[in-house]
């Protein structure tokens, strides 16, 4: 491990968030991969899973944990993460980036027959920058979570809402992981569009559990979920009643996000290639009458995933929080 490197340990690293991990870290300048685990791909070289990688790194995939990273990151199915916790010895000094849902509502892991124990901080800076920096466990959240409340936190916080909140959010194929299933399979998936799981996703706990962090008042989401025909991506638009100037709005939305170098307010429409392979969140804010539409737009591997996990990474270890995030999308 080099010196002043962070060192950076990788669970669960051949899939697609892994991966995103991978290709950030190695042209982070503060970090240092150290190890990629994978039991199903152990000792082949990780540029033969992760193509675009090849002429990169010349590294394998382990399906051993090294004791002295610094920042252990785990990729795993929702679930898996308690398990492994459970069934490995992780170095007490090192710190957990984990990017399932399994302690998004700041649930703290207990190792079996044990006093060991780990307190996990939710880890959306927008909302909790100061209590991540003096974190030792991170919560990444959800894709989703992540769109959905970069979009409405401002409204939650200055109590403009009067009304149900109803949203409806696209994303693509990789937000259903690397594994093959029915509906992620290309034929299945191509020029096709439907929803899933509506009003009932396991992303609106942990938005309902952060809304309630800064607000008293219960504000019922109607949130739609819908598999789109692209690969990465979430567009995401929220809308409800509001007796509110809609330039008030905006100025208070620019205010609370003055402070947040990844969150902008566009004046103008937005689409999602403005976002694609970036850790930004773009915002565009209109009205219609009483109605407020939010439409908030993210890559779900970036700065749903990856990119806010290295953004909280750099938090904790009080860096730049752009540090290996200075990411612009390609157009065409």
């Amino acid at each position: 491990m080099s010196i002043n490197k962070i060192g950076i340990g990788i669970v669960g690293a051949s899939g697609y968030t892994g991966g995103e991990l991978i290709r950030l870290l190695i042209n982070h300048p503060e970090s240092e991969l150290i190890f990629a685990y994978s039991n199903v791909n152990n000792e082949r070289y990780i540029s033969d899973i992760h193509q675009d990688l090849t002429g990169e790194l010349n590294m394998k995939f382990v399906n051993k944990l090294v004791d002295n990273v610094d920042v252990l990151f785990l990729c795993l199915g929702h679930g898996n993460s308690n398990k492994f916790l459970n069934n490995h010895n992780i170095n007490p000094k090192t710190r957990i980036i984990d990017l399932s849902q399994d302690f998004r509502l700041e649930n703290s892991f207990v190792k079996k027959n044990t006093n060991t124990t780990r307190s996990f901080v939710y880890g959306l800076p927008e909302l909790q920058k100061e209590e991540i920096k003096n974190a030792k466990n991170i919560s990444n959240p959800g894709c989703f979570a992540t769109a959905i409340q970069l979009g409405l936190i401002p409204a939650i916080k200055n109590n403009f809402i009067n009304s149900e909140i109803h949203t409806n959010a696209i994303t693509g194929s990789t937000g259903a992981g690397i594994k093959l299933n029915n509906t992620s399979h290309f034929n299945w998936r191509n020029s096709n569009v439907s929803w899933y799981k509506p009003f009932t996703h396991q992303h609106l706990g942990e938005i309902y559990f952060s809304f309630n962090k800064i607000s008293n008042k219960s504000n019922k989401i109607n949130f739609l979920p819908v598999r789109g025909n692209f690969t990465r991506g979430i567009f995401c638009t929220s809308y409800f009643n509001s007796d509110v100037d809609l330039n008030v709005i905006k100025d208070l939305y620019k205010i609370f996000y003055k402070n947040h170098p990844f969150v902008v307010i566009s004046e103008n429409e937005i689409h999602l290639k403005q976002v694609i392979n970036t850790n930004k969140c773009l915002i565009h804010i209109s009205k219609s009458n009483d109605k407020i539409l939010i439409t908030s737009i993210i890559d779900n591997l970036i700065k749903g995933a990856s990119g806010q996990a290295i953004q909280n990474m750099n938090l904790m270890f009080k860096l730049n929080e752009n540090a290996g995030l200075k990411l612009k999308s390609s157009m065409f």
